[in-house]
């Protein structure tokens, strides 16, 4: 009898589903960002399928995350060819330059295969078990602890000293290319500086590292997406990897991206050690750490563990554990690799930190759009090295989903390190807990949360999108925290920059009744300002000037303050280009807008349905007459033209002598339409290097032009 008819249907069921569900944390953690699953959990379980399948081998399947890493490629319907592991074996000890040709993702990036293929680490969270690592190593080896930075693999690729390439890890064998994004993180050389007394320049060199958001810009990005009511990212980690993969360099800059390097690939290089490989990179001008340590026992490795695990909390960058490696390199490709990860390498894992604490109430929270967000009332517990009250409950299925009621013993920790939220609760729903300092008795016996029907500010019934998990008031001119929270929204810095009214003087000249919408901003006077309390003539007079400052503001950073939900600063730019007036953008319609780079039908449904409501064409009227710009001036604006009048164009490719989106923003000046997809409608394709291979074959098919750059500017500057 096989071993195959020896298996139960619990554990055959068992093994299909972990197989499932580990894809799916996959997908959610390396392709949308949005991690459903914590590390341990993902470990816990790849540990017991890794169990089951060697248990069982008749259920071996390649396609098994115990078998291949987790893919970031952007084109989520690519399935990459697996190996089995005595393929992947031995691709790892050779290049792989003979690998399938690049491609083009979904977003555009370019996929390149990599030299050497890109693998995950195993990982421990005991000391046992690095204890048992050590064991399986020569003796007297020695071992490389690094710090384990929590942000997104990238692989550098030198040629003949310039940057050429940089490619994500995308599913260890191949991965998307994003240069264009990578320089612009300062720390990054794109020249290898090599001082003339040192060796020559290799004619390739590959460096690997984590690309990385400080926990300064960390917190910045997040508090800029809670101003615009936008979806805040879980941590770094996540922060680092969406940035990466935006289309705009520009806003990629902005967001200010770090990075560490960890690994040096490539032929005839110098030293014959890890450690000493990249001490030589850092004197080449390379972003190399100066935690690494060269340890010779398990008590240096442990101390090394037990120094970082306190120290780290100071790193201005997230690290979620310690990395060892065997110096030696001859040593290291004597170990060889399994299907997945190297076996002379191993990642000790921090635990999370997180807290019991009661949940003393469930309060709620309006935000300028509308949306009811649960927040957990908190007994006080120290987490991280600060005080925690106050946490998310993030919606009404979340607490449905961990069956959260006021009185339980909940578990708090911080998402990045930042962010308070309950990931889980302790108590049952009776009875009580003594904890030393007080008795725990619930309130609340057996009854189950109710989310509220009516808002609680001003009590409009409740109202939930389908598809969608918040709970939103749709009263917008009526109710205090929505109106008040546009006003803070038009003032801000990157809206209207209107100096002198922040929340709490809003607050006050809302109370007051002298604000009840953005409009009545425009309307204050000298007098009403100066003889609220705390203000005065001069804070009146300063605040009156920035007021008439302010109606200087171009029409695309009038559009973002304006508020209509989901158009946040960078699409506001990409609508205000299509559209050069407010009179123009009232009457587009859903196709119109949807045209629009990263405008959805759901942004665009927004916008029109912003447009419909006569309470806000009113206060558009009154902006209006008050002067604040409406349309792009004529500097603004690129110089008009019909040449491409009725053209729909597709753009595809790389370019070197514009950028995409300025392309784009030249067709719409010249009356053109930009479409994502080649289709018999379509008039030519503007393509620069590396075009989309479907593209193209289907532009021969139907018989559509394709235009080089050069083509393009000519056309447009000689028709």
């Amino acid at each position: 009898m096989d071993l195959f008819s020896q298996i139960n249907d619990t554990e055959r069921e068992e093994i299909i589903s972990l197989r499932k569900e580990l894809e799916q944390a996959n997908y959610q953690y390396y392709v949308l960002n949005d991690p459903t699953m914590s590390d341990y959990d993902f470990d816990q379980k790849l540990r017991r399928l890794q169990d089951l399948e060697a248990l069982y081998p008749d259920m071996f399947d390649p396609n098994s995350p115990t078998q291949h890493v987790g893919s970031d490629l952007d084109n989520e319907n690519n399935v990459a060819e697996r190996h089995t592991t005595q393929q992947r074996e031995a691709d790892n000890v050779q290049s792989t330059n003979n690998a399938k040709p690049s491609t083009r993702s979904q977003k555009g990036f370019v996929q390149v295969a990599h030299k050497y293929p890109m693998l995950s680490l195993a990982n421990t969270y005991s000391q046992e078990e690095i204890e048992d690592w050590l064991r399986k190593l020569p003796a007297n080896v020695e071992i490389v602890c690094e710090l384990k930075y929590d942000g997104l693999s990238i692989s550098l690729w030198y040629e003949n000293g310039t940057l050429t390439k940089a490619l994500t890890r995308g599913d260890g064998t191949q991965g998307d290319n994003v240069i264009d994004n990578i320089k612009t993180i300062a720390a990054i050389p794109q020249h290898i500086g090599i001082p003339a007394s040192e060796i020559q320049t290799p004619a390739f060199l590959e460096l690997r590292g984590e690309v990385l958001l400080s926990w300064a810009a960390f917190e910045r990005l997040n508090k800029e997406r809670e101003a615009g009511e936008e979806q805040l990212f879980a941590n770094p980690r996540n922060a680092a990897s969406g940035t990466l993969k935006l289309q705009d360099p520009n806003e990629v800059a902005r967001r200010g991206l770090t990075c560490y390097l960890y690994y040096m690939l490539g032929e005839n290089l110098p030293a014959n050690t890890h450690y000493d490989r990249l001490q030589i990179a850092k004197q080449w001008g390379f972003p190399i750490s100066d935690a690494m340590k060269v340890c010779h026992s398990l008590e240096e490795v442990m101390a090394y563990i037990h120094y970082w695990d306190i120290e780290r909390k100071n790193l201005p960058v997230a690290t979620d554990g310690i990395v060892l490696k065997v110096n030696d390199l001859a040593t290291q490709e004597e170990l060889g690799y399994t299907a997945k990860s190297p076996r002379w390498a191993i990642a000790y894992k921090f635990p999370a930190e997180k807290q019991l604490t009661r949940l003393n109430a469930i309060t709620y929270q309006v935000g300028r759009t509308g949306v009811v967000t649960p927040v957990a009332n908190l007994e006080p517990v120290q987490l991280s090295g600060t005080t925690v009250q106050r946490a998310t409950l993030h919606n009404e299925d979340f607490i449905r989903q961990l069956d959260i009621r006021e009185g339980d013993m909940v578990w708090v920790e911080k998402g990045g390190e930042i962010i308070p939220k309950v990931v889980g609760r302790e108590a049952p729903h009776s009875g009580s807990l003594e904890d030393g300092a007080s008795a725990y008795s619930l309130e609340v016996k057996g009854e189950e949360y109710t989310f509220p029907t009516n808002c609680p500010e001003c009590g409009t019934p409740l109202v939930r999108v389908e598809g969608e998990a918040a709970w939103r008031c749709p009263n917008e001119a009526g109710c205090p925290p929505q109106i008040k929270g546009k006003m803070e929204h038009f003032v801000s810095r990157k809206a209207m920059n209107i100096d002198g009214l922040g929340s709490e003087t809003i607050d006050q000249l809302y109370s007051q009744g002298l604000l009840h919408n953005i409009a009545d901003i425009y309307a204050l006077q000298l007098d009403d300002i100066a003889k609220q309390e705390r203000l005065g003539e001069k804070s009146a007079q300063n605040m009156l000037a920035g007021i008439e400052v302010s109606k200087q503001v171009p029409w695309a950073r009038v559009l973002f303050a304006l508020g209509i939900r989901m158009v946040g600063e960078t699409t506001a730019k990409k609508i205000a280009r299509r559209f050069p007036s407010i009179d123009q953008l009232q009457w587009a319609t859903v196709e119109q807008l949807t045209a629009i780079e990263d405008v959805g039908e759901q942004i665009a449904k927004n916008i029109i349905a912003y447009f419909n409501d006569l309470g806000n064409l009113e206060i558009i009227n009154r902006l209006r007459e008050a002067g604040v710009q409406m349309e792009s001036q004529e500097e603004e604006q690129t110089p008009q033209s019909d040449r491409l009048q009725g053209k729909s164009i597709v753009v595809s490719g790389v370019f070197s002598l514009h950028s995409r989106d300025e392309y784009k923003a030249m067709i719409e000046a010249n009356g053109g339409k930009n479409v994502g997809s080649v289709s018999k409608k379509t008039h030519f394709i503007l393509a620069g290097e590396n075009m989309g291979p479907e593209k193209r074959k289907k532009a021969e098919a139907l018989g559509v032009a394709i235009l080089t750059e050069e083509e393009f500017l000519q056309m447009l500057n000689h028709e």
